[in-house]
């Protein structure tokens, strides 16, 4: 990620150079370049299955392959309390059994058609997704249909993905990031929130599912009322849909809403609060800073993705620069904006040097808080461009537009969403970047973690004087070792 982001900052830069020698022979006020030109983005063709089942459709004929993905309105999030992590495992669960096939039957079968098919679940949704050469769809729809809407859950199978996981969620208790991010959520959200807890779950969960956890989560989620299909690739409707209706079309046996949680409110951080997770001999300190964030259906949606490139989001936004550029404390550091149904946290984020852990928590505060003075109009342009240059790279294969499509879907966002996306960031002013950052910038009430080697990087953070540091224990955010069924 970090050497596409520089691939991309280059270019950008070069880009600005061409312009501005080709344009402005007056070098000492040279003009900034223009805007990107408008974006054309295929049509998004609308139908509907016999069953009422949505279909979102769009052609690309220079491949002859095509996407389909069974998008179902069901996440993490919608867990049950007591029961963190159902959702990913019944999802997973998905494909190691369905129909009459055994989990090596489909896997076989899937090959033979030269198709990928996976499952797998967000924390706002989760999919069913084929791929497959166009002229072999329609030998892999029913596979897909089977996995989709009769899977079986063999109880073997589930115990080897349980062992499986258990045994992910212990070797994460040595993970430093892993440690620093599942205890930053879990500090700003609590442990009966569900965004306070990992999206495997817990131990004691995942040790206690039984296959009629699963089912009971699949018949309340996975129903024709909270799906839709999406179809990107070489093919047309008039030939797509009866394969479709074919495999898809006879899919009543649950019908209804499907039943989704109520996340309750996480309150914001009143003061700025300090929590250390001691990681002996760890060879770096992981530092996260930031508190909730927005939801994805923010109206200043546009306005902090701008501001965050400026303050983290690029190679060349400010925490980089200084923390790796300038001062060497870290291979990289950023921030951003986890938006979600529900908001997500914002975090700034990096692996410091240990013996820098104090000096990078004060850059860290320097860029946050500098962030909140009006922005420069060189570097305002240069971040509106960067957004917008890299924005078309997320439409090149049938899988990017298809990811694009759930997105709309999940999010609700309007028809026009993608073709404007270019104009609504040209239009982000930077009066429009200092009123978000001033709003949802606030370094002050910030929570502070670090996850480090506590008898090395203690006494210079309390010599910063940030606040009270709370020390936080591994078997508070991950809850007791897990042990491994055999």
């Amino acid at each position: 990620m970090m050497t596409r982001r520089f691939v991309l900052a280059t270019a950008l830069a070069g880009l600005t150079a061409v312009l501005s020698a080709q344009q402005a022979p007056d070098r000492t006020h040279p003009p900034q370049p223009g805007p990107p030109p408008a974006l054309t983005l295929p049509t998004i063709q609308k139908r509907q299955l016999s069953n009422g089942l949505p279909v979102w459709m769009v052609e690309m004929h220079k491949v002859p392959v095509v996407q389909v993905n069974l998008l179902v309105f069901s996440g993490t999030a919608d867990d049950p309390a007591g029961k963190f992590g159902v959702a990913s495992l019944t999802t997973a669960m998905l494909e190691e059994g369905a129909g009459a096939r055994s989990a090596l039957e489909i896997a076989d079968a899937v090959d033979f058609l030269g198709a990928d098919l996976g499952a797998g679940t967000g924390i706002d949704a989760s999919a069913v997704r084929l791929h497959v050469p166009v002229a072999r769809l329609a030998g892999a729809l029913p596979i897909m249909a089977d996995v989709a809407l009769r899977p079986t859950f063999p109880k073997d199978e589930l115990e080897r993905l349980r062992r499986e996981r258990l045994t992910n969620l212990l070797q994460a208790r040595d993970d430093p990031p892993t440690i620093a991010a599942l205890a930053f959520s879990r500090i700003l959200y609590g442990p009966a929130h569900r965004y306070g807890t990992a999206m495997l779950g817990t131990g004691a969960a995942i040790a206690a599912f039984t296959p009629d956890d699963l089912r009971a989560f699949y018949a309340a989620t996975f129903r024709p009322a909270n799906t839709a299909l999406l179809v990107v690739g070489d093919v047309a409707p008039d030939h797509v849909m009866p394969l479709l209706e074919s495999s898809f079309g006879s899919w009543t046996a649950q019908t209804g809403a499907a039943a989704h949680a109520t996340l309750p409110a996480a309150p914001e951080p009143a003061r700025r609060e300090i929590y250390l997770v001691d990681k002996p001999d760890a060879a770096q300190s992981q530092v996260r800073i930031g508190w909730i964030g927005v939801p994805r259906s923010t109206p200043d949606y546009f306005p902090i993705q701008v501001m965050n490139t400026i303050l983290g989001g690029s190679f060349s936004s400010r925490l980089n620069m200084n923390l790796r550029e300038k001062h060497g404390y870290a291979y990289g550091a950023g921030s951003g904006f986890d938006m979600r149904a529900s908001a997500g946290p914002f975090a700034a984020s990096a692996g410091v040097q240990t013996d820098k852990t104090a000096e990078s928590l004060k850059e860290f505060f320097n860029e946050l808080n500098g962030i909140l003075q009006p922005i420069p109009p060189d570097e305002l342009a240069r971040a509106k461009n960067y957004v917008a240059l890299r924005f078309p790279g997320g439409f090149e294969t049938t899988g990017d537009i298809s990811r694009k499509l759930e997105d709309a879907l999940v999010y609700h966002l309007p028809d026009t969403y993608f073709s404007q996306y270019v104009q609504s960031i040209q239009a982000v002013t930077a009066a429009d970047v200092q009123r978000v950052a001033q709003k949802y910038i606030q370094p002050g009430r910030f929570v502070v973690l670090v996850v480090g080697d506590r008898k090395k990087i203690e006494p210079g953070i309390r010599a910063l004087n940030l606040g009270a540091i709370k020390i936080v224990t591994i078997d508070e955010v991950f809850g007791p070792a897990p042990s491994i069924p055999q």
